[in-house]
């Protein structure tokens, strides 16, 4: 009950600095933590991490600990991930930090591996926790082909032909994902895992649904904390 009554307050919080449009605070995080990105996904905006963010916080995390990637999710993944790479060297310029973790939903989750795989960000990420990452596509991404990241996230594209080329979990970075069959997003939903990742299986959980799964944001915690 202590643990749960910590989180409540800490989403209370979370929602008070959303509506000021705080994401992250400048300064070096006193605690020493590494600091934590989160990357939504398609359609997605900062306040999908609210939950995340409370229970990352009844943890220990400060708000100089916690970051969210705010992109326009329509563009290429590509240039999408250039943003991220701009913006990781933002918060590490801020925390005087050496590496981040980086947590991602859905499209964030190509978005995210862009960034290390093909933009150099491997060196600087220390956990990559993929929560329902569309990392091998989706074939929902047929109902949105108007939009050139719907075109690259649909199996078969080009982009994720080059994406997934080679090692798809490289270098010493820790990687993990997190799928279930209930997903209806990811299609198949075993286009989640990653090869050499440490996998976990959800028994039953909507796509949506994860970003507000305290159970499993409690794993992903554990995970980058780790």
């Amino acid at each position: 009950m202590r643990r749960l009554h910590s989180i409540l307050l800490a989403v209370l919080a979370a929602v008070a600095l959303a509506a000021f449009g705080m994401s992250g605070t400048a300064g070096a995080a006193a605690d020493g933590r590494t600091p934590v990105v989160f990357v939504h996904g398609f359609t997605g905006n900062a306040t999908n991490w609210v939950t995340a963010e409370a229970v990352f916080r009844a943890d220990g995390y400060s708000s100089g600990d916690l970051f969210t990637y705010d992109y326009n999710w329509s563009q290429s993944n590509a240039v999408s991930a250039a943003g991220l790479a701009a913006y990781v060297r933002g918060v590490l310029a801020t925390t005087g930090a050496r590496q981040v973790d980086i947590v991602n939903h859905s499209m964030g989750g190509i978005v995210s591996d862009w960034y290390i795989k093909k933009l150099g960000g491997q060196p600087y990420v220390r956990h990559l926790a993929s929560i329902a990452g569309a990392n091998h596509g989706t074939t929902a991404a047929g109902a949105c082909l108007v939009n050139l990241s719907c075109v690259e996230m649909f199996p078969g594209s080009a982009f994720l032909a080059t994406l997934n080329a080679g090692d798809e979990t490289p270098g010493d970075t820790q990687y993990a994902t997190w799928y279930s069959p209930c997903d209806g997003v990811i299609l198949p939903y075993t286009s989640t895992p990653l090869a050499g990742a440490a996998n976990h299986l959800v028994p039953c959980q909507t796509h949506l649904g994860f970003l507000a799964d305290v159970p499993t944001l409690q794993a992903v915690e554990r995970f980058v904390s780790g």
